[in-house]
């Protein structure tokens, strides 16, 4: 029997169904993931659009640190949308299927989403950086052309930066063994699965990952290290804690979002169990993205007077149908 071209081995590996084996086989376990899901998805989509609304209906948010804010707040709902929806239908359907397409699908828009959360930290550490250390220019430089340009490329680098690490997988072929003890297309989970080489793949995901992961930490850290620097300068401890508080909130979604991010692959290089990689990758794309909303509220007061007024305007109106009802 003569071996297939690689035309009909790419025909049937696109033809293939992949097996996300998700979090437990228990009927009963998998009704209390459904709930848990379900409960974290509503809430950050919740909660990462009312920081949108807010940020938009409050001209006092109409600032450079507020509009990557709700930026992020649109990645957050894209990232975890990405993978969650997926999850919850399977649960539901007691399917385990996700087409190759939708394997493919799935992971580029996880590395575009990831990516930009990336970015977008690091454009706003930078934002931070000019507001702390260059107070007299912060209006010059942080300007709404500047801003935007800062956003767009962030938009634009992540979707260039995606596009090598799956069309790369496109050209692997797939054997029998094609289950995912995961609940989403995890790309390094699908590459173990690849019935050939993926020297190339492995080169382009390390390749970009230092880039678009490395340096932009790398960046952070260097903007809050002018910053601190500049803090400690302040002579009165008013300014002080002011200074800190502006950016503590972002300082801690940094934390969250790399420590998250880096747990999930450490204890995949430190660990086979394929259970750790799975729990430390529901807190990076559901549990991040959820207290996102609430860290950057918890002790900013203007973020706060802005949802107050706008759950005022939003409550009124279910007062006012409520009392035209006989």
């Amino acid at each position: 029997m003569g071996s297939s071209s690689p035309m009909e081995r790419e025909n049937q590996t696109r033809d293939k169904n992949f097996l996300l084996l998700g979090f437990t086989e228990d009927s009963e376990m998998q009704s209390f993931f459904f709930g848990l899901l379900l409960s974290m998805y509503l809430v950050t989509i919740t909660g990462n659009l009312l920081i949108i609304l807010a940020i938009i209906s409050d001209p006092h948010l109409h600032m450079p640190m507020y509009f990557f804010l709700s930026n992020l707040s649109i990645a957050d709902i894209s990232f975890t949308s990405t993978t969650i929806p997926k999850a919850l239908q399977n649960i539901h359907t007691q399917s385990k299927l996700i087409s190759f397409t939708g394997c493919i699908t799935q992971i580029f828009f996880f590395i575009v989403f990831g990516c930009l959360d990336n970015l977008l930290l690091t454009v706003m550490a930078y934002d931070r950086f000019v507001a702390i250390c260059h107070p007299l220019h912060y209006v010059v430089i942080m300007n709404s052309c500047f801003c935007v340009m800062l956003a767009l490329g962030s938009w634009i680098v992540s979707v260039m930066s995606s596009l090598p690490e799956t069309l790369t997988v496109l050209r692997l072929s797939f054997c029998t063994n094609i289950e995912i003890p995961h609940f989403f297309c995890d790309l390094p989970e699908v590459l173990k699965l690849a019935c050939s080489d993926t020297l190339v793949n492995n080169i382009v995901v390390y390749s970009i990952t230092i880039v678009i992961a490395g340096f932009p930490f790398f960046g952070i850290l260097l903007s809050y290290f002018h910053i601190f620097s500049s803090i400690l300068r302040i002579s009165s401890a008013g300014g002080k804690y002011k200074a800190f508080s502006t950016c503590g909130s972002h300082l801690l979604v940094v934390f969250l979002f790399y420590g998250n991010g880096l747990g999930v692959y450490l204890s995949s290089a430190a660990t086979s169990s394929s259970r750790m990689s799975l729990v430390t990758s529901l807190m990076y794309t559901v549990v991040t993205p959820m207290l996102n909303p609430f860290i950057y509220s918890l002790k900013n007061k203007d973020m706060q007077k802005a949802l107050g007024k706008l759950l005022r305007k939003i409550m009124p109106l279910g007062d006012a149908t409520t009392a035209k009802l006989p």
